[in-house]
């Protein structure tokens, strides 16, 4: 009998390119946020070193100036961590989008290989089948020709 050859496989194979494509887009949205969330990070101890440095320099002598910048500072930082916020959770959003493409492409790719598992089974019943049906042919063959010999004589 023939060997076995999946009809769909070059499909199969373009699932498996896809979801490959979706867990590298995944990953790539994932070290988005990340590098994300540690900028939001840094932001947050900057801004906090600028209220240490705000509070030393009132108790100290009082410089108006300096701590005029200061204060300055830290709204300009409250500014820039409200909207390093903002981009992490659209980075989140990104990184959320492309999880439930990866996941639809897992779940077809899964769709194709259970597909191809069934066909494969198919297959096999088929071939013990033809198998049977040879061996039978062969066994009818031998044994007609033996109850032909015994006639004969």
């Amino acid at each position: 009998m023939k060997k076995f050859r999946y009809r769909m496989e070059s499909i199969l194979q373009l699932k498996i390119k896809l979801e490959e494509q979706a867990k590298i887009t995944y990953s790539a949205a994932r070290m988005r946020l990340n590098m994300e969330e540690q900028k939001l990070a840094q932001m947050n101890k900057q801004k906090e070193s600028y209220e240490d440095r705000l509070r030393g320099l009132r108790s100290s002598r009082l410089d108006l100036v300096e701590i005029r910048r200061c204060e300055d500072a830290i709204k300009i930082m409250q500014y820039k961590i409200e909207h390093q916020k903002y981009i992490v959770k659209e980075a989140e959003k990104r990184l959320e989008a492309e999880r439930i493409k990866l996941k639809n492409a897992m779940a077809e790719r899964k769709t194709q290989d259970k597909l191809k598992e069934k066909a494969f089974e198919e297959y096999k019943i088929e071939f013990e089948a033809e198998e049977r049906k040879e061996a039978d042919e062969l066994n009818s063959f031998r044994y007609s020709n033996i109850t032909l010999g015994e006639e004969d004589r």
